[in-house]
């Protein structure tokens, strides 16, 4: 019996460069999974517990029809792993602009709140859940120039804190994952004569994400796990 035999996850971001490990890893644990990115498709995971749903969580609207969607068709969502999310950075605080400023919340924070609203009604009405967000080592250790991806990433990860205060009476858990530089061909391509030997591997972040939700890990909560690697 593998690890989430029978669990139902939905997953934001699902195809994305980080995300396409966290849907296999899952999908290998034996977990049923719903992906949700703006042109996702079912041939995007060649597997038979895999159902695609095609969304963008730019609202609060949009989120709540896409977990109605996921409980419609599932009738429970059992983890919410939110990977969705984006990268800007170069610029100083003085030099942001409201466009930036304005990107970096929507991906990083605002999707996470429409999202993680929406599931939590149908989680506390049937008495469980796990709650996962991929924030960033910088969210905890900010750098100079990327002030405005910092902020955002240290938004969700207090957002998803408060989560796990505010439903430990009905076995929600609620955590984020801190993943430093991550070794995906965006990162090697896009960051000059790097050590990429340094780097996290995606496959180590999705691991920790399907322990978080399982029952191995349901007294973790409230928690903020670094995943360094070498990068220490």
């Amino acid at each position: 019996m593998s690890s989430l035999d029978g669990k139902i996850a939905l997953i934001t971001g699902a195809k994305g460069a980080l995300g396409s490990f966290v849907t296999d890893a899952f999908l290998a644990a034996g977990a049923r999974v719903v992906g949700v990115s703006r042109s996702i498709k079912a041939s995007d995971f060649s597997h038979p517990e895999f159902s695609a749903m095609p969304a963008e969580l730019n609202s609060g609207e949009a989120a709540r029809k896409v977990a109605d969607d996921v409980v419609a068709q599932f009738g429970r969502i059992d983890a919410l792993v939110h990977v969705m999310g984006g990268y800007a950075g170069g610029k100083s605080v003085a030099e942001t602009d409201d466009a930036m400023f304005e990107q970096m919340l929507d991906l990083n924070y605002r999707a996470g709140f429409y999202i993680t609203r929406a599931v939590l009604p149908r989680m506390r009405e049937q008495g469980s859940g796990r709650i996962l967000a991929v924030a960033s080592r910088q969210a905890v250790e900010p750098g100079a120039m990327v002030a405005a991806y910092s902020a955002s990433k240290a938004a969700l990860v207090a957002l998803i804190r408060a989560i796990a205060l505010e439903n430990k009476d009905r076995c929600i858990s609620a955590n984020t994952v801190l993943p430093a530089t991550l070794d995906t061909a965006a990162n090697r391509s896009g960051i000059a004569n790097a050590d990429t030997s340094q780097w996290v591997q995606p496959s180590q972040v999705a691991a920790t994400l399907v322990h978080l939700a399982s029952d191995q890990g349901a007294q973790i909560t409230g928690a903020a796990i670094p995943i360094f690697g070498k990068q220490i």
